[in-house]
């Protein structure tokens, strides 16, 4: 069974559970209605208007109907993206459950921008800003209109904490179901995922751009996406999750008024072990953690050894750990002779592959994804580009070399100046594809993408759009990583970096109108979790 075509299955035991929860409270007082928001249209005089269109929608038949409670279902949907395009289909089918425990669903869309097409183009700077849109659209939808539940059913990447941020604003009762995982595509005894397409080009470039090598670089872009689901997503600090879950985490935080910062990553990254060999940089995908048992088998490991608590209540009225200890009692057996999930006394690394770095190149931080395979300290000498492109073509002219230590600097691509943070997938797997590895470190105020992996550094505060120390580098200066002291400097004395300050002017925003230029002058820094309403 297709990982999407469960969570399909989830999507409705899921929701008709917490429908049937909300649905039993009917016979509450009336301060406790499960319709406590809708009636506000639904029952005065006054708000005729109101009633009279709601009649013309198929859910309203009867009377009867206005007393029921009315749930959003929104469906972050669009067919030209495999991580989105299936996505209606599933919302209907929670619709259609909805229905069945006595509730009014009401499916909605919302924007949908995918990483992996928009990657490497101006379109990435649509992504980020995409993650505040779907939380406005799924806020609007339901404030608007007095619901008193949502369902929201994300894809890809910015979907999850968008609709997860319109859920800690509304504060009303929700679900998030996750539309599911793309299946891993397989050409020539090989296993292929989109990070196998994006290394293709930089492998084809490696190998000589042969007449064989432009036939292994189709194959793997024709065959690495074998239909819908997502780019596999993982927990962050023991499977090797994306950087960009600091962002993420610290602006659902600030949608329910809690502070969490980036030093908080640090210090879970400083207790919890590196445990499983996934891609990018490692052997499996998430296909292979779904036939062990999954993440449920995979949380319980995690709180079985104290890495997780399993105290939270979840919509099945059960404990997190309760849930993952049922599940692990139907599917242990799975996970017996595995070989994905290290154990903790042999992990891949001791302490987390996310660190939160300071120093003179970043004294507002950095978030580093740093696996050790690459070893744990990096200096090079700096080669710094105001384009993205411009590293591209660097590489296609082999200025990038083998045996050079070369920290290349991606910058103005940061929440302002990029605008919206466009992710380096592109870069680092250039870098990666051409076998440049252990010879090149990845520097910018851009972000990462989950495929990404290396010595990669992003995320760095204060962006250069704004005058921070990245703006100031230039090419032949010694860059020093370290990401065992987390420390990020430049060997160029404060005299200098001030001079060069003095005499550095910030270039034009690249936008000046339209959703772009609104992002750019609310945003803010990446620390702070990129919230555009702070």
């Amino acid at each position: 069974m297709l990982p999407r075509q469960i969570a399909c299955r989830t999507a409705c035991a899921a929701t008709s559970c917490a429908a049937r929860a909300m649905h039993t409270s009917a016979a509450r007082p009336a301060a406790e209605a499960i319709n406590r928001h809708s009636r506000t249209i639904t029952e005065p005089k006054s708000q005729g208007a109101s009633q009279a269109m709601l009649y013309a929608t198929d859910g309203v038949n009867t009377d009867d109907d206005l007393k029921k409670a009315m749930v959003g279902v929104a469906s972050v949907w669009y067919e030209g993206n495999p991580c989105n395009g299936h996505i209606l289909a599933l919302g209907q089918r929670v619709k259609k459950s909805l229905g069945e425990a006595g509730l009014i669903g009401y499916q909605f869309g919302t924007p949908a921008v995918s990483d992996g097409i928009s990657m490497g183009t101006s379109g990435m700077s649509y992504s980020l800003q995409s993650r505040d849109l779907i939380a406005d659209s799924v806020e609007s939808v339901c404030g608007g209109h007095w619901l008193d539940g949502s369902v929201v059913i994300p894809g890809c990447d910015k979907n999850m904490p968008g609709t997860l941020i319109a859920l800690g604003r509304l504060n009303r009762p929700g679900l998030m179901v996750y539309g599911g995982t793309i299946k891993p595509g397989h050409c020539n005894g090989e296993t292929l995922d989109i990070v196998s397409a994006f290394q293709s080009y930089g492998r084809y470039l490696q190998e000589g751009q042969t007449e064989e090598a432009e036939k292994t670089r189709y194959n793997t872009v024709r065959n690495s996406c074998p239909g819908a689901g997502a780019c596999g997503g993982v927990l962050t600090m023991a499977l090797g999750g994306s950087t960009n879950v600091v962002l993420h985490l610290i602006a659902i935080a600030h949608s329910v008024g809690i502070t969490l910062t980036i030093d908080d990553f640090q210090a879970v990254s400083d207790r919890t072990p590196l445990l499983a060999d996934l891609k990018p940089s490692g052997k499996y995908v998430m296909e292979d953690i779904h036939t062990i048992g999954g993440i449920p088998n995979v949380i319980h490991f995690l709180i079985k050894h104290g890495y997780m608590t399993g105290e939270g209540l979840t919509v099945t009225g059960k404990t997190l750990g309760e849930n993952c200890d049922r599940w692990f009692e139907k599917h242990g057996k799975k996970w017996e002779g595995q070989q994905i999930i290290r154990p903790v006394s042999n992990p891949i690394k001791e302490t987390g592959h996310l660190r939160i770095l300071r120093g003179n190149l970043a004294p507002g931080g950095a978030v580093s994804k740093i696996t050790g395979k690459e070893g744990l300290r990096f200096t090079g000498k700096c080669r710094a580009f105001d384009v993205e492109e411009d590293f591209v073509k660097a590489v296609e002219a082999g200025e990038i070399k083998k045996g050079e230590k070369t920290v290349v600097v991606l910058r103005y691509l940061g929440p302002k100046g990029g605008p919206g943070m466009p992710e380096m997938l592109k870069p680092t797997s250039l870098i990666m594809g051409a076998g440049l590895g252990y010879d090149v470190a990845c520097l910018t105020d851009g972000r990462f993408s989950g495929g990404s992996h290396g010595f990669v550094v992003g995320h760095v505060v204060p962006e250069a759009q704004v005058g921070g120390p990245i703006a100031l580098v230039q090419d032949g200066d010694i860059i020093d990583i370290d990401a065992v002291a987390n420390t990020l400097n430049v060997n160029v004395s404060d005299e200098e970096m001030a001079r060069r300050k003095a005499a550095w002017t910030a270039p034009p925003l690249k936008v000046n109108k339209g959703t772009l230029y609104k992002y750019a002058k609310l945003v803010t820094d990446a620390s702070h979790g990129c919230v555009t309403d702070a």
